[in-house]
């Protein structure tokens, strides 16, 4: 499986993140944006802390149960969209921005081994003065989390940059 990297569907071409820039974003972000759909065919989304293994997938970790897992069993299609640095410049009527929005698949119910992987990736990205002891906990609370992966399948960069005034 390889997640391709594909900007032609963004409107504003003069404004594209390279793939390096979007990888490292992908990379030190601490936060994106869960899209996906009720089994009505509602918009859900919720804000969730993730990690990128690095390769396709990214892990979010969650509760056993709730409105995500219930949307995802429906559908397992989703969007995430990761915001990095902003700057707002309200004097010039603008922001500066990066982000990547991408598509994929959530996959659910994974193996232990895999979900204590995610979880050592999420204590190494998010805690990493504090794994140690994030896995003991982990490890006390396991049986009360679960482990998306969220598998890319397609994913694009933008990025605004203002240029200082002279």
């Amino acid at each position: 499986m390889t997640m391709t990297y594909d900007n032609d569907q963004v409107r504003r071409q003069d404004r594209l993140l390279d793939e390096s820039s979007a990888m490292d974003l992908l990379r030190r972000a601490e936060w994106g944006v869960l899209s996906m759909r009720d089994a009505d065919g509602a918009p859900y989304g919720v804000p969730v802390n993730y990690v990128w293994d690095g390769n396709h997938s990214i892990y979010i970790h969650c509760a056993p149960e709730g409105r995500k897992l219930r949307c995802l069993g429906q559908d397992a299609r989703v969007s995430f969209c990761v915001v990095g640095q902003v700057n707002l410049l309200p004097a010039k009527f603008t922001t500066e921005y990066e982000s990547i929005v991408l598509t994929g698949r959530a996959v659910q119910h994974l193996e232990e081994e895999e979900k204590r992987q995610a979880l050592a990736l999420l204590l190494d990205k998010l805690s990493p003065d504090d794994a140690a002891i994030g896995m003991k906990y982990a490890a006390a609370s396991f049986h009360r989390v679960e482990i998306l992966r969220i598998d890319i399948d397609a994913w694009s960069g933008k990025c605004k940059r203002v240029a200082a005034a002279d």
